[in-house]
């Protein structure tokens, strides 16, 4: 038989391709060094996107010369990641394409993530305490890992207290998925603490009392899971502060009849709600934000999600697009519009999509004021009480008085991470501040 000799050649290993809408891939680690040797088949890196994980295998044995780019790192589909120095066969045998090393990249990574998905840890749980002593020390989670989280609404928290058998203590999707499928044990764990003197929150039976069962649907479900998982993932503050409404109130109810009669709409107190929050947002642009890991994102467009009753009882969440740029005609509009659809449960998907900033008007339901939960992944929510009329001492030219006053109470929840108290309660006087202004000789 002919010896085959064996010699050297430069190679480029690309970012594969990993989806018809996958652009670019985020890599999670490094599985071979600068300088180190491998054998064909052999994981050289891991790269993640929002969809998938893959393993990148070596396309024949060789040397890893040089990386281009380092863990956490996002790169472009068809980008160079490495130089190799491969061995190829001098006889039948010929390298491989570069469309072959992307194509055996995926096929070998759907192989591998098919076993892996048995191979999951076994979780050691105690019966008479639903603590916990596992923990992940690695706090790098894929992109894939992060939106299998959102949609379960599992916190950054609970993701670091699941089993992880992946490279390093990295978590997996499959961790992720027996984990759930084990009903989500860690769920309200407390951490396992060695000093025996501190305070444990005691495992205590409650009797939950006889009555009629009654199934939660599945929107139901959604609105506790996102509600726990709001509160878990956010520090709430809530700030409060007091509104004189007079002007505003005696306006609507002295051209209401003109405006409905002039743009065939009923003009509710919302769109003017809407259109002060909005003027408020511009003036306070970082309430206007979410949190994404170590990063604050300030949104260019003000989109104001409207907290709203279904039929059901259920809560939704229309948005208007764009407020801080429309007129109160087109505010009526919108809100009556999105209000109409809630009420026939004819409500889209882009209906209840972007919002970057949510009031509830807690006041239609008679409530004096709310403790609202952060409408996440916001970073603040404002509520609005009933408008009521009370005896206050107001300020004259003959001095201090007492007057009949439309007031109401204003109560913004925010996220303290991100927002401090100096913004929050500047951002809500602000509000209060338009509300009280409001020009009583506005035309319509």
């Amino acid at each position: 038989m002919k010896d085959e000799k064996k010699f050297l050649s430069t190679q480029e290993l690309r970012m594969p391709k990993m989806g018809e809408s996958i652009t670019e891939g985020t890599i999670i680690n490094w599985l071979i060094s600068e300088g180190d040797s491998f054998d064909e088949g052999d994981i050289i890196l891991e790269v993640a996107t929002d969809k998938v994980d893959n393993e990148v295998p070596a396309p024949a044995s060789g040397i890893l010369v040089k990386k281009l780019f380092k863990a956490k790192d996002v790169v472009p589909v068809g980008e160079v990641l490495a130089i190799l120095e491969v061995s190829e066969m001098s006889s039948n045998s010929k390298p491989k394409s570069r469309k072959d090393v992307t194509l055996s990249a995926v096929e070998v990574s759907s192989k591998k993530e098919l076993k892996q998905i048995k191979k999951v840890k076994s979780v050691q749980f105690s019966s008479t305490s639903k603590s916990f002593s596992t923990s992940n020390s690695n706090t790098f989670f894929s992109p894939l890992i992060i939106s299998i989280a959102k949609e379960q609404h599992i916190s950054f928290e609970e993701l670091a207290r699941i089993p992880a058998t992946g490279h390093d203590g990295r978590l997996k999707k499959s961790d992720v998925f027996k984990y759930i499928e084990d009903g989500r044990p860690y769920k309200f764990a407390q951490p396992v603490t060695q000093d025996p003197t501190a305070y444990r929150i005691p495992q205590l039976t409650f009797e939950k009392g006889k009555g009629k069962i009654v199934e939660m649907d599945r929107m139901r479900q959604m609105i506790a899971d996102h509600m726990v998982y709001s509160k878990h993932t956010s520090p709430h503050v809530t700030a409060y502060v007091e509104a004189d409404m007079t002007n505003i109130v005696n306006w609507r109810n002295a051209n209401k009849a003109a405006f409905q009669e002039k743009y065939g709409e009923r003009l509710t107190f919302t769109p003017l709600f809407v259109e002060a929050v909005a003027k408020a947002v511009k003036d306070f642009p970082n309430i206007n934000a979410s949190v994404d890991g170590n990063n604050i994102i300030v949104k260019e467009d003000i989109n104001i999600g409207m907290a709203t009753a279904l039929p059901s009882g259920n809560l939704i969440v229309p948005v208007v697009k764009n407020a801080d740029t429309k007129d109160l005609k087109t505010l009526a509009e919108n809100v009556n519009e999105l209000a109409r659809k809630a009420r026939e449960n004819k409500l889209s998907g882009d209906d209840i999509k972007g919002s970057t900033f949510t009031i509830s008007n807690v006041g239609t339901f008679g409530s004096v004021m709310g403790t609202p939960i952060i409408n996440q992944p916001e970073v603040a929510i404002l509520a609005l009480g009933i408008i009521k009329k009370r005896p206050e001492v107001i300020e004259t030219e003959k001095g201090d008085e007492i007057a009949i006053r439309s007031m109401m109470y204003l109560s913004l929840s925010f996220d303290h991470r991100v927002v401090d108290g100096f913004l929050g309660g500047s951002f809500v006087r602000r509000v209060a501040d338009y509300f009280e202004q409001f020009d009583i000789d506005r035309k319509i």
